[in-house]
């Protein structure tokens, strides 16, 4: 099954393929893409089974993930946040040939199994906020983010409700699925040249992750690198996806 996907820049130029992270959407690489990176690649960026205008229909397993993305799209760089990360993981192993190059921006490499069990179980609940602010302000990885960015990427990512109050455009089965899924123990580490971008202060991407890799640049802030240190990010991944082969 073909996933709905966003597009910026000329499909002449290389193509890097973004994977969001769980419960958002393909349009939150749209500041990267239009600002920075659509000059330079064709960005396309999907909205993953059980996300915005795919399919919501199950199984939401790393193995339909992956399925999904191969129907999708052809030998690419791979640019994967959270969630995304991990996936570009499961693809790289199970299609090795279809990542030429691959970017982890803070990647849920492996969730530990209590606190992926605490996450599912707090995702049950209807994902339900007075308003976009109120959603964004309510981010346990609020701190430090540019707050105007990340309004602008909540806005393209909310339905609004006859009540006025916003629900993120999420499957909740799909979320509390794929937090299961983030506890199962990871693939290695891509065969293909992968860039570690993390965040230490967050903490998701453990000591013994950032060891196995070659590439790595830290950036400031929290989770949401691409609200907490956009400029730091696009320089990172223009300057890697652009590198002689």
């Amino acid at each position: 099954m073909q996933l709905h996907v966003h597009e910026w820049g000329d499909a002449d130029n290389p193509t890097v393929v973004c994977l969001h992270g769980v419960t958002a959407h393909g349009e939150r690489f749209e500041q990267l893409a239009e600002e920075r990176w659509a000059s330079r690649f064709h960005v396309l960026a999907p909205d993953l089974r059980g996300h915005g205008r795919s399919t919501w229909d199950p199984p939401w397993t790393f193995e339909q993930h992956v399925e999904d993305l191969v129907d999708t799209f052809g030998p690419s760089y791979w640019v994967g946040h959270s969630f995304g990360g991990r996936l570009i993981l499961e693809l790289a192993a199970r299609r090795p040939d279809l990542v030429q190059r691959a970017v982890l921006l803070d990647p849920a490499i492996h969730v530990l199994p209590q606190i992926a069990g605490y996450i599912a179980d707090q995702e049950r609940n209807d994902p339900v906020y007075d308003s976009v602010a109120a959603y964004v302000d309510s981010r346990d990885d609020a701190g430090g983010m540019d707050r105007d960015r990340a309004l602008r990427d909540m806005e393209l990512h909310v339905d609004v409700l006859p009540d006025g109050r916003v629900r993120r455009r999420s499957c909740q089965p799909a979320v509390v699925s794929i937090y299961g899924e983030l506890a199962s123990e990871p693939p290695p580490p891509p065969a293909a040249p992968t860039l570690l971008v993390y965040a230490p202060d967050y903490g998701l991407v453990r000591e013994e992750h950032v060891a196995q890799y070659e590439h790595v640049v830290t950036v400031p802030g929290m989770h949401m690198v691409m609200w907490a240190a956009f400029d730091e990010v696009a320089a990172a991944v223009e300057q890697f996806l652009g590198a002689p082969a």
